[in-house]
């Protein structure tokens, strides 16, 4: 089956870098691009856009809290509004750069506490998929499985690509157990690729308690800031194609799944 195989990049501060995002875009075929909040600043954006368009990555926006410190991971409590305004700063800061640059952002997502909060909180989701449809009502908004966000996203007519974390436990409810928790990111390689296995075959994934809950996963996401991430992006990669999927951009599969 074909699907998107996308990692969080730009995620490095002026002579600080984290990750291998050259290596990790030639692998992938969709980025999210840190805005300058959680983590990135204009020079790597632009870096990291013209990288991804060189290759025929879709380049997305990844949206967090002002928070480069805590790397976008610590809740802040930000009023709503205020929250909504900082989403479409972010989006535009992307947008920007990537026609500067003779490209289109094609999707968004919400990064780290931001985005778990958002997945677990309805009146939270509201305003800031308001903000994203606002901004551009083409726009994909992938995300991780939650009925907060997918109804939101309902409400204001965009499409929803869901993702899977393949290194990240989910609970019951489909939403991501928090980091604090032991095992809450799986770091060895052969349980995470087991899990996109068992995904790929059965659209299935187990849960922190042990239960198997439904994954109708669009995409695959993989964290660039972790260690041995483009090994493991190349050898994702490989379980996919060697299983007959395919890889495609978010955009081009949501596209082919819409008929548009």
């Amino acid at each position: 089956m074909p699907i998107d195989l996308n990692a969080d990049l730009a995620e490095g501060f002026g002579p600080w870098r984290m990750g291998d995002d050259e290596a990790l875009l030639d692998v992938v075929s969709s980025a999210n691009v840190a805005c300058g909040f959680h983590a990135g600043d204009p020079l790597i954006m632009e870096q990291t856009v013209r990288a991804a368009a060189a290759r025929g990555v879709d380049i997305g926006a990844h949206v967090g809290f002002p928070d480069r410190q805590g790397f976008g991971r610590r809740p802040m409590q930000i009023d709503p509004a205020e929250l909504a305004a900082m989403v479409v700063y972010q989006l535009g800061a992307l947008a920007g750069v990537a026609r500067a640059n003779g490209a289109r952002m094609t999707h968004m997502s919400f990064h780290g506490a931001l985005g778990n909060m958002a997945a677990a909180d309805e009146a939270l989701a509201r305003p800031l998929v308001e903000a994203v449809a606002r901004f551009d009502p083409a726009l994909i908004v992938v995300s991780s499985t939650s009925r907060a966000i997918e109804g939101a996203a309902a409400s204001c007519g965009l499409r929803v690509a869901v993702t899977f974390l393949a290194d990240r436990a989910y609970d019951a409810q489909g939403l991501l157990v928090p980091r604090r928790l032991p095992n809450s990111v799986i770091h060895d390689r052969d349980a995470v690729l087991a899990r996109v296995r068992r995904l790929l075959r059965d659209g299935v994934v187990e849960t922190y308690d042990g239960t198997v809950i439904a994954s109708p996963a669009q995409s695959i996401l993989l964290h660039g800031d972790t260690a041995g991430a483009v090994a493991l992006a190349r050898e994702i990669r490989a379980e996919i194609e060697t299983g007959g999927g395919s890889i495609r951009p978010v955009s081009a599969l949501m596209a082919e799944e819409t008929g548009a």
